[in-house]
């Protein structure tokens, strides 16, 4: 463990990518070793990650970063959530904290998050990116990429294009704001992207993973 507490390491400027994912996925799964693949390409850029502590590709996440390490000082954070079957944190987090309720937790992941990848997932894992959605869309959050990691989100962005959107629910500017990342290779190119910039001082999204951003009106994802 770091000789800091949790609410030292909010207030250090590191640059953080959040994944969010299933609990349920088992490790022998394809999906599982996918995310412990990224998590480990993530640590040997020497970039911390934030998962929600528990199993699943949380799990998977915080070890892939633990094991791709290269004597750097990059940190594997657990935000956990008190739930009545009592979700356990993993064994591989350096920072760690848990949480009564949902809606501070969420809080507390765009305090710390840089990027935001949404690994496949349920209930939860919707809850947590169209969070982050919402509030990249108010404005309340400014440049935080959010990427749609995978195949699974790719009917669910069709759904809402063809009828909230249509309905003028959602602005097609709104989906600007996301990235579709097919693999781990064009995931790593847009965290590349944005964490170059971040270590120049340039915050803007606005030149960053163009080639990757949702277009609206494309019907090939």
């Amino acid at each position: 463990m770091p000789p800091y507490t949790f609410e030292d390491e909010i207030d250090l400027q590191h640059f953080r990518v959040t994944i969010f994912g299933s609990s349920r996925i088992k490790e022998s799964e394809t999906v599982y070793l996918q995310i412990y693949d990224l998590a480990k390409h993530i640590a040997a850029r020497n970039i911390d990650i934030v998962t929600g502590g528990g199993p699943g590709l949380m799990e998977a996440a915080n070890k892939g970063h633990r094991d791709g390490r290269k004597n750097n000082e990059c940190q594997s954070l657990g935000l956990n959530i008190k739930l009545p079957h009592e979700q356990q944190p993993n064994l591989h987090l350096d920072v760690y904290k848990e949480f009564d309720y949902f809606s501070s937790r969420l809080d507390t992941f765009m305090r710390l998050s840089n990027i935001v990848i949404v690994a496949p997932g349920g209930i939860g894992t919707m809850l947590e990116w169209l969070y982050s959605w919402q509030l990249v869309q108010v404005r309340h959050i400014h440049h935080l990429p959010i990427i749609l990691l995978g195949e699974m989100w790719k009917g669910l962005i069709t759904w809402m294009r063809k009828h909230p959107s249509q309905l003028g629910f959602i602005d097609e500017e709104d989906f600007e704001k996301l990235y579709i990342a097919h693999d781990n290779q064009e995931a790593l190119v847009i965290i590349d992207q944005f964490h170059q910039a971040f270590l120049k001082g340039d915050v803007s999204q606005l030149d960053h993973g163009e080639k990757y951003r949702v277009n609206p009106k494309d019907e090939d994802l």
